[in-house]
């Protein structure tokens, strides 16, 4: 297994080595990000992911359709975009890692609570029957999920409606801009077949 250290020292290798036994059984298998098959267009635009932030004693999480993933910064990133007034954004503010949780399409109708739910308003997981598990670093994410990129915020910035070449697209915000986050991803999942 290659991981995505510059370099590592004896203790980093060995909290590695638990990382991966603790996800084996869970279920998933710590992957590098290069080893990710998926078309990101489809898997985001069309089956969706849920962002989410916090710890496992408060936490939010949402779905998301806006976003990529590539190569920046001599990094792989994922970026993603949330408005200020969701639920979710207050936790993105305050936490230094998030996760996007991809499924297979049998959890549409889970994908599809979360986005038209408030985590202020209701418990999703309970709703939805999805199960929360943490990352070794405490970070969020979905047992159910086929793919798990967990990340850590390196740079955000805010949608500028002046500097929008195309103008149509002031169209779909009501002076709600989103705000951008760009993750650098530090580890990946993929559920065991």
């Amino acid at each position: 297994m290659i991981f995505l250290f510059s370099s590592m020292s004896i203790s980093d290798y060995e909290f590695i080595c638990k990382l991966a036994e603790k996800k084996m059984k869970t279920g998933f298998d710590l992957i590098e990000a290069v080893e990710i098959t998926d078309n990101f267009i489809q898997l985001i635009g069309n089956e969706w992911f849920l962002l989410s932030a916090g710890t496992p004693n408060s936490y939010n999480t949402m779905t998301a359709a806006w976003g990529g993933a590539g190569f920046l910064w001599r990094k792989p990133v994922v970026f993603t975009f949330v408005r200020p007034q969701r639920h979710t954004f207050n936790f993105m503010e305050k936490n230094e890692l998030f996760s996007m949780c991809f499924f297979d399409k049998s959890y549409k109708p889970a994908l599809n609570f979360c986005g038209s739910h408030s985590g202020r308003d209701v418990d999703k997981a309970a709703k939805t029957g999805l199960t929360p598990i943490a990352t070794s670093n405490n970070t969020i994410a979905f047992q159910e999920a086929r793919l798990i990129i967990e990340c850590r915020k390196i740079y955000y910035d805010d949608i500028k409606p002046d500097l929008f070449l195309d103008k149509a697209i002031d169209k779909l915000y009501d002076n709600d801009y989103h705000r951008m986050y760009v993750g650098e991803i530090i580890q990946t999942f993929l559920k065991k077949a």
